[in-house]
């Protein structure tokens, strides 16, 4: 469709606009159709039975946790719908890290694009789901009782009505997925450069300060020293900004980090946690259970806390087997 532009061998190398968010759009067609075949939410199924018996969780907080492996953090909550309302706090702050902790299988592809090994971040979604599950009951331990504790039901959404309106669904839903994310880098990434216009007059920019303060910690999930920073850098980005622009950034780093740094960095960076995911999530799971949107606000800077600490668990597990 694009020619010499959607080619990332051709004259013009990685083009973003032409290159990656197209896959976005092929990606969510193909996932609407998988969830019309029904693969998709018995995958989901599947998932959330081995992690009910594994965890010890409710069926609600299982089933979500496991659709957050292949779906979005506001599509993968449409699974356990009808329980939104009477969930306890901890299990909404276990949906609300799901979520953070997480990618959409839709930007999957994009990210492969960057450069991220596909292997890597298969494996760093799934990892991250007990990660999810055990951080988030630390933070906020259940006091309640669940109504689906011993049980667990899928919900169904019968939204197409055949495999081609499946597809068409799909399609529009990955063309607003692609320009919001568009939208979100072109004023990132301006952010960004207007910031480090701010610091210059410190002597200094956003990427030498993030990677200051978060180098120790990129150390001791096992990043050599010498890309501390730059890895440092790059969790930061990820917290303050999003997990889209870092991998931007992490791209073309590969060859000019070490291997482990930059795997590490994958796992570390593999979740949507970060500052705006909180309005996403008020709006989002807020619209299909309008009584708990003050209990999302209210534990949205924990579900952040939560998701990025999952995310470095999985990354700190991944450089011990790097070892």
């Amino acid at each position: 469709v694009f020619g010499p532009f959607g080619d990332q061998k051709g004259p013009f190398g990685l083009i973003l606009a032409f290159q990656a968010l197209p896959i976005i759009i092929f990606v969510a067609c193909f996932f609407s159709i998988l969830y019309y075949l029904r693969v998709l939410p018995m995958l989901v199924l599947l998932m959330g039975k081995l992690m009910f018996r594994l965890m010890g969780t409710s069926g609600a907080e299982s089933l979500e946790v496991a659709a957050s492996i292949f779906m979005g953090q506001t599509e993968a909550p449409l699974v356990i719908r009808p329980y939104l309302d009477e969930l306890t706090d901890s299990e909404l702050m276990t949906i609300m890290t799901a979520g953070m902790a997480h990618i959409a299988g839709s930007v999957f592809g994009a990210y492969v694009l960057f450069g991220a090994e596909p292997r890597h971040l298969l494996t760093a979604v799934v990892m991250t789901a007990p990660g999810t599950i055990l951080i988030s009951k630390l933070l906020v331990p259940e006091t309640g009782k669940p109504k689906t504790a011993g049980r667990v039901d899928l919900v169904l959404e019968k939204r197409a009505v055949n495999i081609l309106d499946a597809a068409s669904r799909g399609v529009i839903d990955g063309l607003f997925l692609a320009l919001n994310v568009a939208a979100m880098l072109i004023a990132f990434i301006a952010l960004i450069y207007f910031a480090n216009g701010v610091l210059k007059v410190a002597h200094t920019d956003l990427q030498t300060s993030l990677g200051y303060l978060l180098a120790p910690v990129a150390w001791i999930l096992g990043v050599p020293w010498q890309d501390a920073k730059t890895v440092g850098y790059l969790m930061g980005t990820k917290v303050v900004l999003n997990e889209f622009v870092a991998f931007s950034i992490l791209g073309p780093l590969k060859g000019h980090i070490a291997e482990r740094s930059f795997t590490i960095a994958t796992y570390a960076l593999c979740g949507f946690a970060n500052f705006a995911s909180i309005g996403i999530q008020i709006g989002g799971i807020g619209a299909l259970a309008p009584s708990r949107k003050q209990d999302l606000a209210r534990l949205g800077f924990r579900a952040v806390l939560a998701g990025t600490m999952a995310n470095y668990l999985s990354a700190a597990i991944a450089g011990l087997m790097l070892a």
